[in-house]
């Protein structure tokens, strides 16, 4: 006799046999949590493991904490943020609790109120506050199974979620069939097959009558340790079979999967049986009101129930349970294509269009045989719906469907278009390209034409930076220019930045003496210029004519930033306002636009922009001096990227590195820059990179390395303006080996930028490049004026080196006391930044001068801070509340206070307020 069919509890249990490795591990989990511990964890392994059943157990034995439990649903995946959703809908009655931003991003991610599309990760941030503020009250337990299942939306932000955990209680854990894509580098328990002796005895426990030997070991072969093959595979086997009589040799169909045994089972019931399985299987809210309501449009009454309920595939109670994922699969598969159309027919009729309108748009073009225009159009609108929640991949699979079931050529290209542009924004690159083709093979309109010239632009330059892109941006900018000016010029402007960016990496047509080219020729806008018109025609003037050229349209250009310009258009052209700054050698538009972009691009959440907004404002603290404060907006960045998956070179890390004089670290860093930069076309990178060697060099007084680096770095003459910072370096390292002709050539070249932009940085920088090539009192003119015009300025970093380089100079003239008034500021100086290495030059120079170098002691403590300690200390001290520091560093806030009460004890401090006396100099930003 076999074991009565199916009662959960009793299966659960006995598939829980053997597994008391992985149960031992959960228990060790349950404990971290209830100790006020984090984790997250992913169970995995193939079909009917058990993964199920240890979820339950983790349920059972989480005494004193919460459950919440999500369950990701194959037809329910194109549906943004569902999974999600199911999790968090018992907890939003502390929705309240989280910081505005993070809560309306919640609220709009739901669709429980209106709004812009929300960044993902500020979803991920909000779910995790969430979840902390629920744990303050009880410890929690969230548990997601199927995993694979889930809407994109949904698993990106849990995946965020799961790495962003600390000190919150809380335990995550997900049950998947294969580990990697958004969980990969979480921590993953294996769960693998039963070993034999506890197969053999869950099939004793299963089945009470005898099992003859050669059977028990055939089946426990066959089923590979795997408890729910041993449950299900040897379903309809006679106790005559079982006991070895004659009918042992039909055990050979063992060797099929288990979805072919539910396959089989399914295949076997009454056809209306089947047909209300099938209904169950294709509506994925589990609501068995919607399901008996879609059955009576069938002509299927209640009695078809009770054959799938004596099977144990399906329980239709207060919720639709299927036995198994697998046998739901069974039961949609096995239905006809017609059979299929109808279920999802009625279902779409039986869904209310007012509160589930996505899931009845889904339903109907899962009906529609062929082209209609009428669930087309509805599934546009369904886009549009997920788009504005910020359920990226789910907008385009709806806009992938509208444009199938569409049959007017036109308006199926347009259609196909706007999926295009969707998918790339959902990541899905291979779809886009997909959609583009479909786009094409239709009526385009010139305007049409275009864009599709911009998206494969644009996956070019989110594949390579720079390749083909600068060139292809061209092409939709002259299509555009008798269509549209505005949009011709913002095109051109992509494809500046795009060129800039590729450097001497770019395709054929994206150089950017090309692309400036063909820029000048830009139609006129439309209206009066605004900051992103000046920035094109400045910029394209300065690479195309000269660098004067373009200095007055860009100065203005930066005068203006932000005037009739959006938010959203702000942070788009953010970054190339930040580097045109610098290419004017505009310290106080640098300070004032990077601090600006990083600021704009945290309130509004627009996650995606930050690591770039980070890394141009940790060049500006790196060149004023505030290295400390630069390192902990590496730190930031660092979490940042982790977080978002951001792709960013790390050239935050590289130019801290070269600064610090790390020539371990930094040496690793540059080779590693180097290769990835150039892998992805991103020639803009490699005069970064060799920058960061050539001041590395300079500082650690290895000149002739400092010299291949500059020359390599200023090698690439088509972008004058780029090379601002490897000329400096260039000039200092080629007049010590004596090279007067790379000198000459540098100072040459910097000259022509004083000339044009003539603030007192490039001024000082000229100065001081000249003084290397000088003698007696034209040589001590130059680095006094040098060391007047940096102090006009915010760079310390370059006044500390001018007082260097003077110093040097005065101790080879033999004036010593002069040298040494000189060495002693710049040691100070340089010491008290962090520039390790450039101190210490300074410091042999005023030893050799008869001068002593002082070291400064570092803070009491301080040095047993683990960086996220300082980082957070600092943030602290500068009056950030927990919920802010939080938000920057991608944890909860009360992982935040677990971090300043272990900064309080390391500290020998009780409170924020002692903070200031503690800490080193230099603020969080």
């Amino acid at each position: 006799m076999h074991a009565p069919a199916d009662p959960p509890a009793w299966r659960r249990a006995a598939e829980l046999t053997g597994r008391h490795a992985e149960c031992g591990g959960l228990d060790r989990l349950i404990g971290d949590v209830r100790s006020g511990g984090s984790r997250a964890l992913v169970l995995h392994g193939e079909p009917g493991i058990g993964k199920t059943a240890l979820l339950e157990y983790l349920t059972v034995r989480a005494l004193g904490c919460r459950v919440v439990r999500a369950a990701g649903v194959q037809s329910e995946m194109e549906l943004a943020f569902a999974g999600l959703h199911q999790l968090c809908a018992p907890l939003l009655d502390r929705l309240g609790h989280l910081p505005v931003p993070q809560r309306d991003a919640l609220r709009t991610a739901f669709g429980m109120s209106e709004g812009s599309a929300p960044d993902r990760f500020l979803v991920g941030l909000a779910v995790l506050g969430l979840l902390s503020e629920i744990a303050e009250q009880q410890p929690l337990i969230c548990l997601i199974d199927d995993q694979q299942w889930l809407d994109q939306a949904s698993a990106q932000v849990l995946a965020f979620v799961a790495r962003r955990l600390g000190a919150e209680s809380i335990g995550l854990v997900f049950a998947a069939r294969v580990v990697g894509g958004d969980l990969a580098g979480v921590p993953e328990l294996a769960v693998g097959g039963l070993p034999e002796a506890d197969a053999r005895a869950l099939l004793d426990a299963v089945h009470a009558g005898p099992i003859d030997t050669r059977v028990r070991d055939q089946i426990v072969f066959e089923a590979r340790g795997n408890p729910l093959a041993l449950l299900e595979l040897t379903r309809g086997l006679t106790p005559g079979k079982l006991a070895g009589g004659f009918g042992f040799p039909a055990l050979v169909p063992l060797s099929g999967s288990i979805e072919e045994s539910f396959l089989h089972r399914v295949g076997v019931l009454p056809e209306q049986t089947r047909r209300l399985m099938l209904i169950a299987a294709a509506d994925p809210s589990g609501d068995p009101a919607l399901v008996w309501r879609a059955a009576g449009r069938l002509g299927i009454d209640a009695d078809a129930a009770g054959p799938a309920a004596e099977t144990g595939l399906v329980e239709i109670g207060p919720r639709v349970r299927f036995r198994h994922p697998l046998a739901r699969s069974a039961a949609y598969r096995s239905a006809s294509a017609q059979n299929r159309r109808e279920a999802h027919r009625a279902l779409a009729e039986v869904t209310d269009r007012q509160l589930d309108p996505d899931r009845r748009a889904w339903h109907r073009a899962q009906a529609a045989p062929g082209p209609d225009e009428d669930v087309a159009a509805e599934l546009e609108r369904s886009a549009g719906r997920a788009r504005a929640r910020g359920g990226l991949a789910a907008a385009a699979a709806f806009l992938k469907q509208s444009a199938i079931l569409t049959l007017d050529p036109a308006q199926r290209a347009g259609r196909a278009l706007d999926a295009a542009q969707a998918t790339i924004q959902a990541g899905a690159l291979d779809v886009a390209r997909d959609m583009l083709a479909m786009a094409e093979a239709g009526q385009l309109s010139d305007v049409q034409q275009a864009s599709v010239d911009m998206m494969r632009a644009q996956l070019a330059f989110i594949t390579s930076r720079g390749g083909d892109a600068p060139a292809l941006l061209v092409k939709a900018a002259e299509r555009l220019r008798p269509i549209d000016a505005d949009l011709s010029r913002a095109a051109y402007l992509d494809a500046l930045l795009g060129a800039i960016f590729a450097g001497r990496l770019a395709g054929p047509g994206g150089d950017v003496s090309e692309v400036a080219e063909a820029a000048v020729t830009a139609p006129p806008p439309r209206r009066a210029p605004r900051a992103p018109d000046l920035l094109l025609d400045g910029t394209a003037a300065t690479l195309h004519v000269g660098y004067a050229a373009g200095v007055p349209a860009l100065r203005r250009a930066l005068a203006d930033f932000g005037a009739g310009m959006s938010t959203e258009e702000e942070l788009h052209r953010m970054y190339l306002a930040c580097i045109t700054a610098i290419r004017l050698w505009d310290d106080d538009s640098w300070e004032t636009l990077s601090a600006r972009y990083v600021r704009t691009a945290r309130e509004t959440g627009t996650l995606s922009e930050l690591p770039l907004a980070l890394t141009a404002r940790v060049y500006m603290l790196l060149f004023a001096g505030d290295l400390p404060g630069a390192a902990l907006l590496t730190d930031e960045l660092q979490a940042v990227k982790e977080a978002t998956g951001s792709g960013l070179a790390s050239y935050a890390a590289l130019g801290l590195a070269a600064l610090r004089g790390d020539e371990t670290g930094g040496s690793a860093l540059i080779d590693a820059t180097l290769e990835d930069v150039t892998t992805r076309g991103e020639g803009i990178g490699i005069t970064y990179t060799e920058w960061a060697s050539a001041a590395l060099n300079n500082g650690l007084g290895h000149y002739d390395k400092a010299l291949a680096a500059g020359l390599r770095a200023t090698a690439y003459h088509k972008d004058p303006a780029g090379m601002c910072w490897p000329l400096v370096e260039l000039a200092e390292a080629a007049a010590r080996c004596e090279m007067p002709e790379a000198a000459t050539d540098a100072c040459r070249r910097l000259s022509e930028m004083a000339d044009a932009s003539g603030t007192n940085w490039v001024l000082g920088a000229a100065a001081r490049s000249h003084a290397l090539l000088s003698e007696g009192a034209t040589a001590e003119r130059l680095y006094r004026d040098a060391i007047a015009r940096f102090s006009k300025t915010r760079l310390r970093v370059d006044l500390a080196r001018a007082h260097l380089v003077y110093g040097e100079w005065l101790r080879r003239e033999r004036r010593r006391n002069d040298a040494r008034e000189q060495l002693r500021t710049a040691h100070g100086m340089l010491e008290a930044m962090g520039m390790a290495a450039f101190a210490e030059r300074a410091a042999r120079e005023l030893r050799a001068a008869g001068g002593t170098a002082h070291q400064r002691a570092a803070p009491a403590r301080f040095e047993e801070l683990t960086a996220q300690e300082a980082q957070i200390a600092r943030m602290a001290r500068d009056g950030l509340s927990n919920p802010e520091i939080g938000t920057r560093l991608f944890i909860s806030a009360r992982t935040v206070q677990y971090h300043l009460r272990k900064v309080f004890t390391k500290l020998g401090i009780t409170s924020r307020s002692q903070l200031d006396r503690v800490l080193p100099i230099g603020p969080a930003d």
